[in-house]
């Protein structure tokens, strides 16, 4: 009997399970040439084997054995992980078709009837073991290729977070100006009225010195108790009087102003993405606004209709960077003069915020465009056409979506709908 060998036959190892002595030696002769043979005269003692470590490549199965037949043990090995996928193929004289059937509904890979050619017992055997060294080959590839996915997602999550934070920070970098200016108004005003309480103190020590003079060792000089009263009246002291406190509570709002304005570009700024948690949307509105006044308040008037909105499940830092795109771009697109209105509300399970713009509005031909990454309608040096799609896969993320309506010559409304809790 001439019969190729192949790599699948180079170590396979085939179990015989039968109790007929002759069939163990018929088929043992015949397979051992090409395989390593392991016998065994019950079902039994096959799954004692195989319990001891000695799992083969593929097993041939007799049927009607004493004890437990040859059903029950396909039945045992399919129970078990670490079993059910050797293949095993029935060698049995039962030859009727609901046999067969049986069998293979048990989770036989085939079915031989006695007597049989040893070159078809061959032939099968090395088919189903080329099956399984395919199926164990697929088996591999799919667990490495599910562990390169895995990979890929954590680089591309790792990418799509710097990303983020580099969108956001060329954002602010666009606004440093306008947010040093916020910063200096008040500083400014507050170094004024430092300087003014300067003088004030100086004025006030002054007449302080000038009645410790008219009162000397316990007498008073008439004199120099009317040049007190006269330094007293050119130096004003009624409204110093009034005006220091002023001055203070000024110089405390300017301070107040300005650590406003820190604390907000230290919230949005803060590189941890990842942190959910249940946020007041309004008060991430009013924090971005505050980073991006000197951007909107020359030509813009800023109107917030806020409706009632429970606190929502998400991500507070990345949710105030589409804030901010959504209100830098309403602001560029008023080219004069013009109206921002930003309106919240809820709808079911859905939180919405809403950022309007009398502005220029939208060509029909660039809607379909907006989101996709680069892609912008401003100038050089405007905007990197990143900020859009940022803000979409943002949304996103959150199980939400972002639309866009837009009417040239009359502005566009960009709609932000989240879920107000995450499933």
């Amino acid at each position: 009997m001439d019969i190729a060998t192949s790599d699948t036959d180079s170590n396979a190892t085939v179990l015989l399970v039968d109790d007929d002595p002759t069939n163990l030696t018929v088929f043992g002769q015949a397979l051992a040439p090409y395989y390593d043979v392991l016998v065994a005269n019950s079902g039994e003692r096959a799954l004692q084997l195989i319990r001891a470590g000695g799992c083969p490549d593929l097993i041939l199965l007799d049927v009607m054995m004493p004890d437990m037949d040859g059903y029950q043990v396909i039945e045992r090995l399919k129970a078990d992980p670490a079993t059910a996928a050797i293949p095993v193929i029935f060698v049995t004289a039962l030859t009727s078709g609901s046999d067969e059937e049986r069998g293979l509904q048990l989770g036989a890979v085939d079915y031989i009837n006695k007597p049989c050619h040893l070159s078809i017992l061959l032939a099968r055997v090395r088919t189903h073991l080329e099956l399984k060294k395919s199926r164990d080959w697929l088996q591999n590839q799919n667990a490495f290729l599910e562990a390169e996915v895995q990979r890929r997602q954590q680089e591309n999550q790792h990418v799509h977070l710097q990303l983020l934070q580099s969108e956001k920070m060329a954002a602010i970098g666009q606004l440093a100006a306008g947010v040093a200016h916020e910063i200096n108004n008040p500083i400014g005003f507050v170094t004024s009225n430092l300087n003014a309480l300067n003088d004030y103190i100086a004025d006030l020590f002054a007449v302080l010195d000038a009645c410790d003079a008219a009162v000397a060792d316990g007498q008073t000089d008439r004199d120099a108790l009317a040049r007190a009263r006269a330094l007293k009246q050119a130096k004003n002291l009624a409204f110093l009087r009034n005006d220091i406190p002023e001055l203070i509570a000024e110089s405390r709002e300017g301070l107040a102003r300005v650590r406003r304005i820190i604390q907000d570009l230290k919230d949005f700024s803060h590189a941890d993405e990842n942190l959910w948690e249940t946020a007041d949307l309004h008060k991430g509105l009013d924090s971005t606004l505050n980073i991006i006044w000197n951007e909107l308040k020359y030509h813009c008037t800023v109107s917030k209709q806020y409706g009632e909105v429970p606190p929502v499940h998400c991500l507070p830092s990345q949710l105030n960077q589409v804030f901010m795109n959504l209100l830098i771009n309403a602001g560029q697109a008023i080219k004069t003069t013009g109206e921002i209105a930003i309106r919240t509300g809820t709808a079911g399970a859905e939180a919405w915020v809403e950022i309007a713009d009398t502005g220029e509005g939208i060509a029909p031909e660039h809607l379909n465009r907006l989101f996709e990454p680069f892609f912008t309608t401003k100038p050089v040096g405007k905007g990197t056409g990143l900020g859009l799609s940022v803000s979409q896969n943002i949304i996103k993320k959150h199980g939400g979506r972002l639309e866009v309506s837009s009417e040239l010559g009359r502005g566009s409304t960009f709609r932000v709908v989240l879920p107000i809790s995450q499933t």
